[in-house]
């Protein structure tokens, strides 16, 4: 396995920018998450990586290797890369069995008929498909298709495996079991993994890290749980789980604390910015209380399956968002009590 490096990515189609600027580095053995809205840029990343497009500006290297470099343009093709592949699509051909749609990459390669069935055994095992590799695709579920297709990334034992959107044709109970087959073939192989998706669920199950994406550019790389609890910008707080972003004034900074003033109320809040400006409140932050300092009008109420989502507005007119355990009727008003929330510069 290797590291992948991406340094001042540039790509544009027709003039218009589909990455800019872009410089990362997806970690040996890493389960990094490309997130983000459609046309963001994160398929456009994936493609460059695995040798379908050109960049338009920087360099691309896997491992020691350079594979991709605008300024001397050099491109690797993407069979010479070593890397695996797993479509939205699935792309198995249909009049070949699981055995031969696993082990064909082999065939292109001319690799002995022992050495290919040893790989293909292998890597049928791998995705619990041993039972199956007489049957053709047409004879297989949704979720047994994609295994067929992760079963074929993997038997050319490829450095780095890239995944565009691999659950998107499922239904959302195969999606939750195939979350888990991933991740089993994460830790079982220890590839170095790029993960492409709209569904922040999914991304925040699985993956190391995630790269939330906007207008081709990535706003904050980082843990699942660090995106949550602490995000770097209005687009990440407001992409990212449920919450509300507010403003914040006053601000004073002492030597162990932070406090601001926010819906009308002075406290304490979290912050590494010398001068937040905004507040992300989560769910959490907000608790229900006759007694709170903020008064808030119930808008809607959606039923999650034993809690309910309340969405509000504030006295001062902000959005707001808790949960509850108990019903409230739409026009209700209810107090909140604030506790400290994650502060950030607005830029």
């Amino acid at each position: 396995m290797a590291e992948l490096t991406l340094t001042n990515i540039g790509k544009h189609f027709g003039g218009a920018p589909a990455l800019q600027s872009v410089t990362t580095r997806v970690n040996d053995r890493e389960f990094l998450a490309l997130l983000g809205p459609s046309g963001c840029g994160k398929s456009t990343l994936l493609r460059l990586l695995a040798g379908f497009e050109q960049p338009n500006a920087g360099s691309i290297r896997i491992g020691n290797r350079e594979v991709a470099n605008a300024d001397t343009r050099l491109i690797v093709p993407p069979e010479e890369r070593n890397i695996g592949y797993v479509f939205q699509s699935y792309a198995l051909w249909p009049h070949m069995t699981v055995r031969r749609n696993v082990g064909y990459p082999l065939e292109i390669r001319k690799l002995s008929k022992s050495d290919r069935e040893a790989r293909i055994d292998a890597a049928l095992e791998a995705t619990a498909l041993g039972p199956y590799g007489d049957r053709m695709p047409s004879d297989l579920s949704g979720g047994q298709r994609q295994r067929v297709a992760l079963a074929r990334c993997l038997v050319s034992d490829p450095t780095a495996v890239l995944l565009d959107e691999p659950l998107a044709n499922l239904d959302v109970a195969l999606r939750a079991s195939m979350q888990g087959v991933f991740c089993d073939f994460h830790q079982r192989t220890g590839a170095t993994m790029v993960y492409v998706t709209h569904d922040q669920a999914e991304a925040m199950a699985m993956a190391d890290r995630i790269a939330v994406m906007n207008e081709g550019r990535i706003i904050q790389l980082d843990t699942p749980e660090a995106l949550y609890a602490r995000p770097r910008s209005r687009f990440v707080a407001e992409f990212i789980g449920d919450g509300a972003v507010v403003p914040l004034t006053g601000t004073s900074h002492s030597d162990s604390a932070c406090e601001a003033t926010l819906l009308g109320t002075r406290l304490r809040v979290e912050t590494d910015s010398p001068t937040p400006e905004m507040a992300c409140l989560r769910p959490e932050n907000l608790t229900i209380a006759e007694t709170g300092d903020i008064r808030a009008r119930v808008e809607r109420v959606t039923y999650l399956g034993g809690r309910y989502r309340l969405d509000l507005v504030a006295a001062s007119g902000e959005p707001l968002v808790t949960q509850s355990n108990t019903r409230y009727a739409p026009g209700e008003h209810i107090g909140l009590a604030l506790t400290a929330p994650w502060a950030f510069a607005a830029a």
